[in-house]
């Protein structure tokens, strides 16, 4: 049985963690004092050497051991030794007692530079990048010269545009200095200009490099990756594989993220192998690269499996796969793993935040957009303008504007981006006249309008049909020095085809200054249906057939067109057509919630298990319009076969379906809350306009291209979309 010494009270002051493994017996009873002075005098000589020091130093795990180290230094006067010195900050560095490492520091007289270079490092590793750099500065003025180890550590804290200025200063004194023929050095200063945004001049750096080590390759080519120049981090790749370098892990996230930015899986999957072959699988790093890689391009079950698999994963990691569930329709997954992160304590960035809203966005539940804000209100993201931006995007889209605005109102700092995006949620709510007043708002707080703010304001005016003031919008555009994109000509089109000028919307398409794209002769096909101008929707559904030969929308635009004028032949050709390329129209569904539970209909939908209620309270609905003058427009029929199966009565599409559920399920006067995948079509419009008025119900439509609000029937679209 082996016990440990029983230390008396005159040597209390002994570093027990140096005592309890150094001095140790099998005997059973206890040291007498003569005994234990004997012993003493055996390891005295130990207690009085920089190895006996620098060996409990290495053993130290706690703040505590330290005060114990300390006070044994002191006592045995070693407490201007430089090595003893030097070592502890080290140790305390990495302990994360960086504030003790300082005091210790500041306590020695004249310290030089092997002093300086650990109290540096200190800081740099603890990621306090201006103290670093404060202590660097301070180092010159006391007349204490770099050398090759303090360089690095300063380069390190050099990061952003702010610090752009010192890493350059530090570039220069390596000349002066005599590093310029250092590779770890120079690497530092690859990393810098890297980390700054300035990849032209990490390039000059590299290509200076005599002797290229993997860190000079992977430097660099992280210096692309991380800047958006993913083909050329691969090319350099490749030249650094043609000088048989053999890459780390450290290059091979860079090359990881780099095809994650081109998509390209099938490359990422090859080197998803090779990190397998190297037995990397489980570093952090490589298995954040590999789980993006897989939720960008679609794969986000790939994602899910490597994200369970690890035993610790970080905020990145969770942002990752929150990200990418949000990023891929996988919207319910998005917030239920968000729910996940908080329940297992996990403190949720910014970035976390925007992704879980984004999620709530696409969803279009305004109960879980109202659970999103309420935490955020209670969160330390209240005030963030990122967050915030996000929140009314969110809110805009699940149907509430009026929660938007007040959100919009309580953000204190407003930027270009959240004004624009409270433009944009007017103008998908058709709410031109808002959108115009925030607008002149927004100038007369001096911000100055972006691209984006003009694509809301033009889409407002295209919802509300104001040819005139939107028109008027565009062409000032130029007075803010922004050049038009394909969004702000595709508004226009539409403006211009939704108001009947189509001769106009084509005069305006062949005189534009750059080549129409898909998105441009959509809106003029959709314009040619509405007005029935078969030459006009003919060939622009020519040119959608070869910019975008697999889109179902153009095919079904152009077969109701034909549809419309009763060219049955022309309808039997675009099937034919479908048909001979694999596609076929898009079933409609649309969607309800109730209490927290989203219920998806399709039409003539029977898979509910209260169908036999609703088809019942949709039969009595239906009672009521006739009753009240409606008569069902049966051309609609033809306008609609994307939407709908043409053999199918109107009054079974999907929406129709989903009133009559919400109605039975909810009490009365509850403004109900319905997501379609489609566009609404005549008919299913002008009963829902009617239904309102009857039921005495808000009925809130959200369509493929807007918010419709129906209420004492009428619609906010001011029959207009």
């Amino acid at each position: 049985m082996v016990r440990s010494l029983t230390i008396p009270k005159t040597l209390t002051t002994f570093p027990r963690i140096y005592l309890s493994t150094k001095i140790q017996t099998s005997n059973l009873q206890p040291f007498t004092d003569h005994e234990l002075t004997n012993r003493w005098n055996i390891y005295y000589s130990d207690f009085n050497s920089e190895s006996f020091y620098t060996s409990l130093l290495d053993r130290s795990t706690c703040r505590r051991h330290l005060h114990q180290i300390h006070s044994r230094i002191i006592v045995n006067g070693f407490q201007c030794n430089g090595f003893i010195v030097t070592k502890f900050i080290h140790i305390s560095s990495n302990l994360g007692e960086i504030s003790y490492a300082r005091k210790l520091f500041d306590k020695f007289p004249e310290p030089y530079v092997f002093l300086w270079n650990a109290i540096i490092r200190g800081y740099s590793k603890q990621n306090m990048f201006k103290e670093a750099i404060a202590l660097y500065t301070q180092m010159q003025k006391v007349g204490v010269g770099p050398d090759c180890f303090t360089l690095p550590h300063v380069l390190k804290a050099c990061g952003g545009a702010a610090a752009l200025k010192v890493g350059k200063a530090v570039h220069g004194q390596i000349f002066r200095r005599g590093f310029e023929a250092d590779v770890f050095v120079q690497n530092g200063v690859v990393a810098v200009y890297a980390k700054c945004g300035r990849v032209d001049n990490a390039r000059i750096v590299f290509e200076g490099l005599g002797d290229r080590t993997i860190v000079s390759w992977t430097s660099i080519i992280s210096a692309y990756a991380q800047n958006g120049q993913p083909v050329e981090a691969l090319r350099i790749f490749k030249t650094m594989r043609s000088y048989g370098m053999q890459p780390d892990w450290i290059t091979l996230v860079s090359v990881i993220s780099a095809y994650t930015d081109i998509e390209d899986l099938g490359q990422g999957k090859s080197f998803h192998s090779c990190v397998i072959k190297m037995g990397l699988e489980f570093e952090p790093d490589l298995r954040i690269a590999l789980t993006t890689l897989y939720a960008k391009c679609g794969h986000v079950m790939i994602a899910k499996s490597l994200f369970d698999e690890m035993e610790i994963s970080n905020v990145i990691m969770w942002n990752t796969m929150i990200s990418g569930f949000a990023k891929n329709g996988y919207s319910n997954e998005a917030i239920t793993l968000f729910e996940k992160m908080l329940s297992k304590k996990l403190t949720p960035d910014s970035v976390t935040v925007c992704s879980t809203i984004l999620a709530c966005a696409h969803l279009g539940s305004l109960e879980e957009a109202r659970k999103m804000g309420e935490y955020i209100d209670k969160s330390n993201y209240k005030f963030d303008v990122f967050v915030n931006t996000a929140l009314i995007d969110m809110y805009a889209k699940c149907g509430s504007i009026h929660l938007a605005r007040k959100v919009f109102d309580e953000t204190k700092t407003k930027d270009i981006v959240v004004w624009s995006a409270m433009i944009v949620g007017y103008g998908l709510h058709g709410k031109a006249q808002e959108a115009i007043n925030l607008f002149h708002l927004m100038k007369q707080a001096n911000v100055t309008p972006n691209d984006v703010t003009f694509i809301g304001l033009l889409t407002s005016c295209n919802h509300a049909g104001l040819v005139e003031e939107g028109w008027g919008i565009f062409n000032s555009m130029k007075d803010y020095g922004i050049v038009p994109r394909h969004q702000h000509y595709a508004c226009v089109v539409d403006l211009l085809g939704r108001a009947g000028c189509l001769d106009k919307a084509y005069e305006f398409i062949t005189n534009m200054p750059i080549k129409p794209g898909v998105s441009i002769w959509g809106a003029l096909l959709s314009a040619s249906r509405i007005y029935r101008h078969v030459a006009l929707g003919e060939y622009s559904a020519e040119q959608l057939f070869s910019l975008d030969p697999y889109n179902t929308g153009h095919y079904v635009q152009l077969s109701n067109l034909y549809a419309s004028v009763y060219m049955w032949s022309g309808v039997a050709r675009v099937r034919v057509l479908m048909k001979e390329r694999g596609l076929s129209k898009d079933m409609g569904c649309s969607m309800i919630e109730i209490e927290g539970k989203l219920h998806v209909f399709r039409m003539g939908d029977r898979s509910h298990p209260r169908s036999d209620e609703i088809f019942e309270e949709h039969k009595r609905l239906d009672r009521r319009l006739k009753e009240a003058g409606f008569v069902a427009d049966m051309e609609s029929v033809l306008h609609d076969l994307s939407y709908e199966d043409m053999e199918e009565s109107l009054w079974n599409h999907s929406e129709r379906l989903a009133i009559a559920y919400g109605i039975i399920s909810t009490p009365f006067g509850t403004t109900l809350r319905i997501t379609k995948n489609l566009r609404a079509c005549v008919n299913c419009h002008a009963a829902i306009k009617l239904i309102s008025r009857l039921e005495k119900r808000e009925i809130v439509v959200r369509d493929a291209n807007r918010f419709h609000h129906f209420k004492d029937g009428e619609c906010s679209c001011g029959d207009y979309w």
